[in-house]
């Protein structure tokens, strides 16, 4: 558990971070909105993935994580950090049992596990979207910017720096923008 160094930020002098009783952090439900763009998804969305296949058929750790992968075409590849500790959770919880097979750690949902999801599955976001309904991978076009950028300021002229300068001060300034008109 770590305390806040700096607690006006926080709501008060050392304001505790970290993950609260039931393994989430302070300051609301874990609700799986949020970041959950790219690589790195909200816990929430681990959660969905993990129950929506382990409905499917029991899985090791490892196979989770390989097969939310392969289902996203390599855009979300979880760490063990994030599975491991949600299959705590979800045994926690009644909703998952994890056996010692072979030396290896099978997670199978229990009957209540299966019930529920059941009953909340319709509601939750598709943890393993299909290509047309994938977000943009906005880390790759900001990699494939910067070496665009980088090869203009190798090769090109002060004219083409200035003019480069700008468009990245237009795309900054209309990426607020987008964010301004979400409110």
């Amino acid at each position: 558990m770590t305390y806040d160094m700096h607690p006006e930020r926080r709501g008060g002098r050392g304001h505790r971070r970290g993950p609260g009783p039931e393994g989430r952090r302070h300051g609301g439900p874990d609700t799986g909105h949020g970041r959950g763009q790219g690589r790195r998804r909200h816990r929430g969305h681990v959660r969905v993935a993990v129950l929506t296949l382990l409905s499917e058929e029991p899985m090791h750790g490892y196979q989770l994580m390989q097969t939310i992968s392969e289902r996203t075409n390599g855009a979300w590849a979880p760490s063990p950090g994030a599975i491991y500790p949600t299959l705590a959770l979800l045994e926690d919880e009644g909703l998952v049992s994890v056996v010692e097979s072979d030396g290896r750690k099978l997670a199978t949902l229990t009957d209540a596990g299966r019930a529920y999801v059941a009953e909340h599955q319709t509601t939750w976001p598709d943890p393993f979207p299909s290509d047309e309904t994938r977000a943009e991978n906005l880390r790759e076009l900001v990699q494939q910017v910067a070496e665009a950028t980088r090869q203009v300021g190798r090769s090109g002229s002060p004219d083409q720096h200035s003019a480069a300068a700008q468009v990245l001060r237009d795309a900054r300034k209309a990426l607020y923008l987008l964010l301004a008109e979400q409110d």
